[in-house]
């Protein structure tokens, strides 16, 4: 007689779903995560963190394939077992945007941001969400949003911590989508308040038309927050007004590499690219930021002007 096969183990059962996953098999993905979530289930020692992520990779699988509402109950399942987990939120956040529901998914797009600021994925979330939002609701548009938690310090450190630690989900890639990597912790709430208040001191110094002390204050906001995209592209806004272009080409680079489709870091970065007369390099930033908003009136007057020079 043949021998019974010997039931798969669930470990064995998501590492199929990943091989299947990597290849762009969801529905066989889907089916091995199912079966890796029973088995796991069924065990008498689960862990919470174990099922969580499954559930999680079941909903990138559902994302892939289309299926954005089971994507969103599989991460609502994940974040039960696992809260603040990065990657169910950046899913939900990307099943709840598929559905139209903008507010749930720039929620989410924004808690991620607190676990780890560095996302560049989550930084084009928000944007777009912003759009979305003050397309639908005007400018009151912050007041019809749900709470966004906020994720205390402790928790963003383990996450950091355990995000690092797993590269055995689907989809994991050492650096995507512009998102730089950093060894760094994320900055504490007392630094991001304190950066904050110097960022907004360097605002007022700019509406004076003092870059210079603005530059100061934009400088010493970077070394408590130095995530923070707009304090780069407001110091570029500086260094273009007293022609330190090649400066101005630096802070632009740090904003990009943080979120790599930020508009004023392209823009900043095309103007100093045509003070210092590299005409490719001013066309190529303003060709990448009419990908992303093609009717810049700004970025398209800048590129007839930049073209005519050629």
């Amino acid at each position: 007689m043949p021998q019974k096969q010997k039931a798969k183990s669930w470990m064995e059962l998501k590492q199929a779903g990943n091989e299947c996953f990597k290849t762009g098999q969801y529905g066989d993905a889907t089916n091995f995560y199912s079966q890796a979530i029973k088995e796991l289930e069924k065990a008498n020692k689960k862990n919470p963190e174990d099922l969580a992520i499954l559930y999680s990779n079941r909903a990138a699988a559902y994302l892939k394939d289309g299926n954005c509402g089971e994507c969103v109950k599989d991460c609502n399942m994940s974040l039960e077992l696992f809260p603040f987990n990065v990657k169910s939120l950046l899913r939900r956040a990307a099943g709840n945007e598929a559905l139209e529901r903008y507010r749930q998914a720039y929620v989410d797009y924004k808690t991620a941001l607190q676990i780890d600021c560095n996302i560049a994925s989550a930084h084009d979330g928000t944007n777009r969400m912003t759009k979305a939002l003050i397309e639908a609701d005007g400018p009151s548009w912050r007041e019809k949003l749900p709470p966004i938690p906020t994720v205390p310090l402790s928790v963003r450190e383990k996450l950091m911590q355990q995000t690092a630690a797993n590269t055995a989900q689907p989809n994991a890639k050492p650096q995507q989508n512009g998102t730089r990597q950093t060894d760094k912790p994320a900055p504490s709430d007392k630094d991001i308040k304190k950066g904050q208040a110097l960022k907004e001191e360097g605002n007022a110094l700019v509406k004076k038309g003092e870059h210079k002390k603005a530059i100061e204050k934009y400088s010493q906001s970077l070394k408590h927050n130095p995530a923070e995209v707009t304090t780069y592209t407001n110091r570029a806004l500086c260094y273009l007004s007293i022609k330190q272009y090649r400066d101005a080409i630096k802070d632009c680079n740090e904003a990009l590499m943080i979120d790599s489709s930020n508009i004023k870091g392209l823009y900043r970065r095309a103007q100093a690219h045509k003070e210092l007369k590299d005409v490719k390099a001013c066309v190529d930033d303003l060709n990448s930021l009419l990908k992303v908003e093609p009717k810049n009136m700004a970025a398209l007057k800048l590129l007839q002007e930049v073209q005519k020079k050629k």
